[in-house]
């Protein structure tokens, strides 16, 4: 039998606070971005693993604060005069000279400066003798490895993103031997979808532990 060709039914994603999936683990950081404007300095470093939902809570926070965005390797700086400013990635390569004087006109009216990275300020690695200085002064806030709330949550935000109802004990059990993060619960959501479709199966509890039962033989013969 041809088996019918497979229609994507995702949603679009946002980045909205509603969408956002909130939790003890990001608390903080939330609280924190909710202080703008009365941020100490005018600036704040929002630092986590990669895939935490750095991205998506500064995008909203341009979005409320009427942010410019500017590009790390090649910041305009110019451009931020009289701006709250989003930088994003910085420990993964930005121009020092740049950093440091969005930094100095953070604080000036109109100003403000996001940076998000996967590290805290104090371990960016710096060239200018006075940054570092500026760097060690930045509030900072940290999402963390997310808890039990949010794995839960975003594991429902993305199967509704593919319009799967997935029945309620697939979570506790995937809770309990998943890896935690957000990139892999976003992958085996899509590896769930995508085994239903090749194997004409619903999604259930069943389902879940083959593709983790999968996941640990690949890992021991990686290991071995």
């Amino acid at each position: 039998m041809t088996r019918q060709l497979r229609l994507e039914l995702r949603r679009p994603g946002s980045f909205s606070r509603r969408d956002f999936i909130t939790g003890p683990s990001n608390a903080q950081a939330i609280a924190a971005l909710d202080l703008w404007p009365a941020w100490p300095g005018g600036a704040l470093a929002l630092f986590g693993p990669a895939g935490i939902g750095k991205t998506h809570l500064a995008r909203e926070w341009a979005t409320r604060a009427n942010a410019v965005v500017l590009d790390r390797l090649a910041p305009d700086v110019a451009a931020a005069a009289g701006r709250p400013v989003l930088l994003e990635d910085v420990d993964q390569g930005v121009d020092n000279e740049a950093l440091f004087h969005l930094i100095n006109m953070a604080a000036r009216e109109g100003g403000g400066l996001l940076l998000t990275a996967r590290e805290a300020p104090v371990a960016w690695r710096t060239e200018l003798p006075d940054l570092p200085s500026r760097l060690h002064a930045l509030l900072v806030a940290e999402i963390e490895e997310p808890d039990d709330e949010v794995l839960e949550g975003v594991l429902k935000k993305f199967f509704r993103e593919r319009s799967i109802r997935a029945p309620k004990e697939v979570y506790p059990y995937l809770l309990r031997r998943m890896e935690r993060s957000i990139p892999y619960a976003r992958e085996i959501v899509k590896r769930l979808d995508e085994a239903a479709d090749d194997e004409q199966r619903p999604i259930s509890r069943i389902l879940a532990r083959q593709i983790l039962e999968d996941d640990s033989e690949n890992l021991d013969l990686f290991d071995g």
